[in-house]
């Protein structure tokens, strides 16, 4: 069995992501992967601007203000945002609001709560004003030519808004990674059908569909394929057709109704198989042959126990589909945390362990961490990465990945 860290490598390296392109407008680009740098044609802000509401002075004029000495000044100007501002005159001040256009000649801000204004037009200043205060400069966020947003990103809300806030109505992305997925297992049932005695229902069609949808995929549920080799292949060359990758829930084992490997290979071929974690062993990486051109689909089979896809589909499918898209960095960030548990005994393998945090700042491990109790994703925050054979003690820093990590 491979160690995850290994496993995780292997599939990475093999990624080869998608180079269709399209141009689609930024307000619909939210998690998609930008497949160009975006530089800035402008600067941002595009004028010095004025940091708070106040008055737009020449330092020097004030240079002699103090509580004893008060300097009047008339105000010769009023400039909202986003209206044009005369140049400043010598011994004037402008009246001027948060985000408005600084003046040419005026070199410092007041703000008003510094400042007396009187009704005969003047107002009084009792400290003089430092050059350059209260004035963002021109670029002071973004340079014109600098590059804001790099090839590889993945579109966030704030991204947008800075794409957004150097002009850019469309943006150049990775098309969206087309994933089919089938289900195997001739006890499964969908929610609203009679449940049979020896049956259950598909969970994992639901948790896999969604985990898709949040990563931006283009997805085909092929559903439930019959415990069959025949069916099997035959839903993998369907698959294989239009297909970046093809996921398959279930039937990777080794087990005489275990038709999915069998069928892999026989379609393609299997790269990996058998991963040294828990839960998710049997977690399987290859190929499925696209028609008769030599060109393949990308495979992922992942076992068929509610958490352990969850969890093998959050390690695994989730930064090889990301690489794919063309992201670079598909790490998730690793904190690590304090114990509040006690686990006498490691297991062989690596284990991933569902946690929440506490009140205290601390872990909790959900009492049963069997690979079946799906309850335990709901209830965690997030997953302890556990080295092989390794006890924890109460105390101990441990490991953690956040879900919020995960999804992403």
């Amino acid at each position: 069995m491979l160690a995850t860290a290994d496993a995780l490598g292997r599939l990475l390296d093999a990624a080869r992501p998608v180079t269709d392109t399209e141009r689609i407008d930024t307000l619909d680009a939210l998690g998609r992967v930008l497949a160009a740098d975006v530089t800035s044609p402008l600067d941002v802000p595009p004028m010095h601007t004025s940091a708070m509401d106040g008055y737009a002075v020449r330092a020097a004029d004030l240079a002699a203000a103090s509580d004893a000495a008060p300097v009047a000044l008339r105000v010769s100007q009023r400039i909202p945002a986003g209206h044009t501002a005369e140049p400043l005159a010598a011994g004037t001040a402008a009246r001027i609001f948060t985000g408005a256009t600084v003046p040419p000649g005026a070199n410092a801000v007041v703000m008003q709560e510094m400042a007396q204004a009187s009704d005969d037009g003047t107002v009084a200043f009792t400290q003089p004003p430092a050059a350059g205060e209260w004035i963002t400069r021109q670029g002071a966020d973004i340079e014109r030519g600098s590059v804001i947003l790099r090839a590889g990103t993945r579109l966030t809300p704030q991204a947008l808004g800075l794409a957004a806030s150097v002009g850019c109505a469309a943006l150049d992305v990775t098309r969206r990674v087309r994933v089919a997925i089938f289900f195997t297992g001739d006890e499964l049932r969908m929610p609203g059908e009679p449940l049979a005695p020896g049956a259950i229902y598909n969970s994992n069609r639901f948790t896999l569909r969604a985990l898709l949808a949040k990563l931006g995929c283009d997805v085909t549920d092929f559903g439930i394929v019959a415990d069959r080799l025949d069916a099997t292949r035959d839903t993998l060359r369907r698959a294989a057709l239009d297909h970046d990758l093809i996921l398959t829930c279930g039937g990777v084992s080794v087990g005489e109704e275990d038709h999915v490997k069998p069928a892999v290979e026989a379609e393609g071929r299997i790269a990996m198989w058998q991963i040294a974690m828990k839960p998710g062993k049997p977690l399987a990486f290859g190929a499925v042959r696209r028609g008769e051109g030599g060109q393949e689909a990308f495979f992922i089979g992942l076992p068929g126990n509610p958490v352990s896809s969850f969890c093998t589909f959050l390690l695994f499918v989730r930064p090889f589909v990301l690489r794919l898209a063309g992201v670079e960095d598909v790490a998730p960030r690793v904190y690590s945390m304090r114990a509040d548990f006690t686990q006498k005994k490691g297991d062989r393998r690596n284990e991933f362990l569902r946690a929440r945090v506490n009140d205290g700042g601390g872990l909790d491990l959900f009492p049963n961490q069997s690979s079946a109790v799906l309850t335990s994703t709901v209830w965690g925050d997030g997953l302890i990465d556990n080295p092989p054979n390794h006890a924890i003690s109460a105390g101990e820093t441990v490991r953690f990945i956040p879900f919020s990590e995960l999804m992403r």
